[in-house]
């Protein structure tokens, strides 16, 4: 028959047991919160990510451009483009879906889409452009043309500072790599200050 101290013991062994079967129990509810928490947190920055990589150029209107600098001053860059032309798709799809083209364009131009062939009426200070049925096998807007100083192929890319002032078109495909030291040399001013023949011999890529 166990003593006093010998029930104390077996007392204490029994509170001991119950104590320790219950310490699994405790760091698996706290693993599972730890897990939850973790999960959580890696889908709200996978939606983060998955958000920034996704948006995209924000392209506008010419008409749009032309409100928003009122009030914040950019330079404009057009992709005049046609339905037809398959070159202007490509570069949709590549160039300016490329993320450093993306960052880099929504930071420092207005991004203008110009169907040559169906924009509406605009009027810039004292003139009115409109589509001109007799000009090219589809009509063309006038102030394509004038944009791009009668010179009609697909792209090609316009260069306006922020008073509509034109800068310089670029025509043809661009890929990433080709158009970062024509969109840095306009989007930074460097145009202001710096010629385009030494502007180039410095000029080293970073978007591949």
């Amino acid at each position: 028959m166990p003593t006093s101290a010998g029930f104390v013991g077996i007392f204490y062994e029994k509170k001991l047991a119950r104590i320790f079967r219950a310490v699994p129990v405790v760091f698996l509810h706290f693993n599972f919160y730890c897990m939850r928490i973790l999960f959580t947190l890696l889908l709200v920055f996978s939606t983060l990510i998955s958000s920034a990589q996704t948006e995209g150029i924000r392209w506008m209107s010419f008409s749009e451009a032309m409100v928003k600098r009122q009030s914040e001053p950019k330079k404009i860059f057009i992709d005049m483009y046609t339905d037809w032309c398959g070159w202007c798709k490509r570069m949709d799809v590549s160039t300016f879906a490329h993320p450093e083209v993306i960052k880099y364009m929504n930071a420092h131009y207005y991004a203008v889409k110009f169907n040559t062939e169906k924009e509406n009426p605009i009027t810039v200070g004292d003139s009115t452009y409109k589509l001109n049925p007799k000009y090219g096998r589809n009509g063309t807007h006038e102030l394509a043309v004038e944009l791009l100083q009668g010179k009609m192929s697909y792209p090609t890319f316009v260069f306006l500072d922020e008073r509509f002032n034109l800068l310089s078109p670029l025509a043809g495909y661009q890929t990433p790599e080709q158009i970062e030291p024509v969109m840095r040399f306009f989007g930074e001013g460097i145009y202001l200050t710096t010629s385009w023949a030494d502007y180039q011999k410095k000029f080293l890529p970073n978007w591949k």
